[in-house]
Parts: structure tokens; C-alpha cells; sequence
């Protein structure tokens, strides 16, 4: 049996654990927080750029042209993989690079944002084209050159799809692993409420359809309106995505650091058990002891 001084040092030990994740955890709930905030800050310009993209999309002008709504057959693919730099997130990671393992293909290239994927794609050999870091908060400017990176490999018909996996943010003790295709753009998904754009049920673009009389007039002319909007709005559709993994990211950290800081506790009170319990041994032992030796000298 571990004898006091031992069970003091790691009482000690655990106590200045439980404090770093106590302090882990409060830092996660407020980075949650904000990214939270950040993705319904975004709210009103997804509202906005959809109706404009829908306005366009019922415009009588012929839009089969533009060149990210082409299908094409997917003989090469591209997969954004957003993950987390830094690990203490439970099995966040692990989950997120389960589903895009069972979704790989030998024709499917990576690009990363986030450490804990870039490294796991480079221990199963997998094709990395690049790695975007990215900062926390995440800026809309940053994700702007991961998209514009994919974009450019898709007009040039180097792929024929754009797929992300994020996590997808359900709430503080859910997060799911998504797999979303960014590009070609479907029609009918420009319309379609995205739980990942921080819009809510009551959140209606069916008002979108509501033309005034006469219509809209668009200068230069409907179709370099939308080519030149579309862009953006998928640079915006990538962001919604970074910001649902970083409040995924924070959420599951702060559960995680919740559950190290009661098991700290409970460890805690268990070596305390222990040590009064050898403390209490130690005492009779040495009151037999001197009770033994007093009968000795009677």
C-alpha cells in the first residue's frame, strides 16, 4: 500500500490537472461563444445573397453557360477536409476522418484546413494538394483563397466535383460529421435553407419569388450578375462550413475538459479517502506499538 507522502504528491498532481482543465474549459466556452456569434452575424447576408441568386436563377436569361453549374462526370474529385490544430476535443477528429476515409477513392484529392487532417491523410499516403491554416476566430479573407483555390482547379476541368467534410454543429453536446458538395451548384440548392448558413426554421426564402411589377432590371445583363456573384456565394457557403467545425471544435474541447475536471474531482476525493485511511492505519499502528512496549515494561 502507497504509503502518505505518495498519495500527497499525486492529490498535488491531480489538483493542478483539474486547474489546467477547468481553465481549458472556460476557454473553450468562450471561443464557442463567439464562434456561435460569428456564424449569426451571417445570418442576414445569407438571407440577402440567396434571394439575389434565386432572383437570377428564375430570370428568363440562359444560365446553362456558367461554368460552376456544369455537371460533368466525376472522374477526379476534390475533397476539403476542415479539422481542428489542436487535439482535447474527445473523438471529434477521429469521427470526422472515419467518414471521409469511407468516402475516399482513389481518384479523390485532399486539401486541408486544420493540422489534426492534414496529418492523418498524410499517414494513410493519401493525395494532399494543399493546406490552408486558418486563424481562430477565422476570417471571411482566409477562406476566400480556399475557395478560390478549388474554383480555379474546377473551371479548368482538373476535377469534376468539390466536396467538403466539416462537423456540423447540432448543439453543445452534438456535433455530426457532414459531407457537403460545393461544387458543381445545384439550382434547387440555392434556394434550400442549410442548417450550416446559422439560419433557423422560422427562416422563410420563399418570399424570393415575390417579383415587383415588371421585374428587375440588371446591368450589365442577368447571366455576368450571377457569374459574378456565384463566387461569393460559395466563398460564403465555405466560411458558414469553417465556422460550424470551429463551434464544434470549442463545444466538444469544453464537454471534454468538463468530464477531465469532475473525474479530476472524484479522483481527488478518492486519494483523499485513501490517504486519511493509511494516515488512520499508521496512527493505530504506532498506538499499538507504544501500548505493546508499555506492557513490556510493566
Amino acid at each position: 500500500m502507497a504509503n502518505t507522502r505518495d498519495i500527497r504528491i499525486r492529490i498535488k498532481g491531480v489538483k493542478s490537472t483539474r486547474q489546467i482543465t477547468r481553465a481549458m474549459q472556460m476557454v473553450a466556452t468562450s471561443k464557442m461563444k463567439k464562434a456561435q456569434d460569428q456564424a449569426l452575424a451571417g445570418r442576414p447576408y445569407a438571407g440577402v445573397i440567396n434571394k439575389i441568386l434565386a432572383h437570377l436563377s428564375q430570370d428568363e436569361t440562359e444560365l446553362d453557360e456558367c461554368p460552376l453549374l456544369k455537371v460533368r462526370e466525376v472522374n477526379r474529385e476534390i475533397c476539403i477536409v476542415i479539422s481542428t490544430d489542436k487535439g482535447l476535443c474527445g473523438g471529434l477528429n477521429s469521427n470526422l476522418m472515419r467518414s471521409v476515409m469511407d468516402e475516399s477513392s482513389d481518384n479523390t484529392s485532399y486539401v486541408t484546413i486544420g493540422s489534426k487532417g492534414r496529418s492523418a491523410l498524410a499517414l494513410a499516403q493519401k493525395d494532399l494538394l494543399a493546406d490552408f491554416p486558418v486563424s481562430d476566430p477565422v476570417t471571411f479573407k482566409e477562406i476566400s483563397a480556399v475557395t478560390k483555390f478549388v474554383i480555379e482547379k474546377f473551371e479548368a476541368g482538373e476535377v469534376d466535383r468539390v466536396r467538403v467534410a466539416f462537423t456540423n454543429f447540432v448543439n453543445t453536446l452534438s456535433q455530426k460529421p457532414w459531407i457537403r458538395t460545393l461544387l458543381p451548384v445545384e439550382d434547387s440548392s440555392i434556394t434550400e435553407k442549410k442548417e450550416y448558413e446559422g439560419m433557423e426554421d422560422g427562416d422563410d426564402l420563399s418570399e424570393v419569388y415575390d417579383v415587383p411589377e415588371g421585374g428587375y432590371i440588371y446591368e450589365p445583363d442577368s447571366t455576368k450578375v450571377f457569374n459574378e456573384i456565384l463566387p461569393h456565394y460559395l466563398k460564403y457557403q465555405l466560411y458558414q462550413m469553417v465556422l460550424e467545425a470551429r463551434a464544434s471544435e470549442h463545444s466538444a474541447r469544453m464537454v471534454a475538459m468538463k468530464n477531465a475536471t469532475e473525474n479530476a474531482k472524484e479522483m481527488i476525493d478518492e486519494l483523499t479517502l485513501q490517504y486519511n485511511k493509511v494516515r488512520q492505519a499508521a496512527i493505530t499502528s504506532e498506538l499499538l506499538e507504544i501500548t505493546t512496549a508499555q506492557l513490556a515494561l510493566e
